[in-house]
């Protein structure tokens, strides 16, 4: 799969519509890194560094293709946040992956009972990551730690 096969629909002008992934996370180092592996794939990459009023950030963004949730997060956690988008009808089609430090097999049994959409467990694997990333916007569940 190269980056053409990462836009998902087309405008009036045939462009292809980018991907735009919403990445919770309020460690600016792995943002960073996020951002330049998401980068590479041609995605567009919205963050915000806490759950706390996402939904309302998720509801100014034109399209969402996905969410990348840290669990531990300022203010207000992952599941808590992860709660609330699945509130809003808005999101209802749109996955959600728990990205966590806090992973194993039980955290990871813990993400799915929550109502995640897939798990990846930090250290994120650079050389991984976007396969991840390109499986999960074909709708395939991921469900990996390391």
């Amino acid at each position: 799969m190269d980056n053409s096969d990462l836009s998902v629909g087309k405008s009036e002008t045939n462009n292809p519509s980018p991907i735009v992934i919403l990445v919770v996370e309020d460690n600016i180092g792995n943002f960073k890194l996020i951002a330049r592996l998401l980068g590479s794939l041609g995605v567009q990459c919205e963050w915000k560094t806490s759950g706390y009023e996402v939904v309302e950030f998720a509801r100014n963004l034109e399209k969402i293709d996905l969410v990348l949730m840290d669990i531990r997060l300022p203010y207000e956690d992952g599941y808590e946040a992860m709660r609330k988008i699945r509130q809003s009808r808005q999101f209802d089609n749109i996955p959600i992956v728990a990205v966590t430090a806090v992973a194993g097999p039980e955290q990871m049994k813990t993400a799915r009972l929550a109502g995640f959409d897939g798990f990846i467990g930090k250290p994120l694997d650079p050389d991984r990551f976007p396969e991840q990333i390109k499986q999960i916007l074909a709708g395939k569940a991921v469900w990996e730690y390391n």
